[in-house]
């Protein structure tokens, strides 16, 4: 059946030149590469095995042949029935199946990562909770030192308020002592004053009695 695609195809596609392409013996069976496009050619290598890629060099459709390159750079004639444009079955099914393991193995890691992000975000979730809870303890812990901090201030303003009184009432003090100090020296002085005022007016009218002339009492 495949065989009979491939003819299809061939006659459907004429004379189209088939240079510098790359064609796959078919699975099919193995086949002769001979040195001419016919089967009365000389043998080349008996036995081409399925799957392997040939490069195209020409083509003789009258003869049904088509003239190869093999991978290792011997050339030749094979019949032109038994190539494929496209890899064997085998070879895709192997091909297919390395993708699969590839896809497989690709969904594998996808679901492992997307049970890694659940697990993350799960965990992520955990954390903001806990660091809410927490924000929500410092903000009340944040609210209570303000609190404590404003009372704090104001009696220190108080203190220093009174200190500043006290101070202000220390200098009057001392400024008070110093007035009756200087008060008691002022009445000392002015005691003194009046007293040698008396006894210099005593000396003076002692004096100014003597002074005066006797009477005689005979007179």
């Amino acid at each position: 059946m495949l065989r009979k695609v491939l003819l299809a195809l061939l006659l459907v596609l004429g004379p189209v030149s088939a240079f510098a392409a790359t064609m796959y013996i078919s699975d099919e069976l193995t086949v002769p590469l001979r040195r001419g496009p016919s089967n009365g050619h000389k043998i080349i290598n008996a036995a081409l095995p399925s799957g392997l890629p040939l490069e195209v060099l020409g083509e003789d459709k009258a003869a049904g042949f088509t003239q190869v390159r093999t991978p290792n750079g011997t050339e030749g004639w094979v019949p032109t029935q038994y190539l494929t444009s496209q890899p064997i079955a085998k070879d895709r099914l192997a091909a297919a199946n390395k993708r699969i393991e590839a896809l497989e193995a690709q969904l594998k890691s996808m679901r492992e990562n997307y049970q890694d992000v659940r697990g993350a975000r799960s965990e992520i979730e955990s954390r903001a909770a806990q660091l809410e809870k927490e924000n929500q303890r410092l903000q009340a812990e944040l609210a209570e030192i303000r609190r404590v901090s404003a009372t704090a201030i104001t009696q220190y303003e108080e203190n220093k308020q009174l200190k500043a009184d006290n101070a202000s009432l220390q200098t009057r003090v001392t400024q008070l002592t110093d007035e009756v100090q200087d008060l008691k020296r002022n009445v000392m002085l002015r005691w003194l004053l009046s007293g040698g005022g008396l006894v210099l007016l005593g000396l003076l009218l002692g004096a100014w009695i003597k002074s005066r002339p006797k009477r005689s009492t005979w007179a």
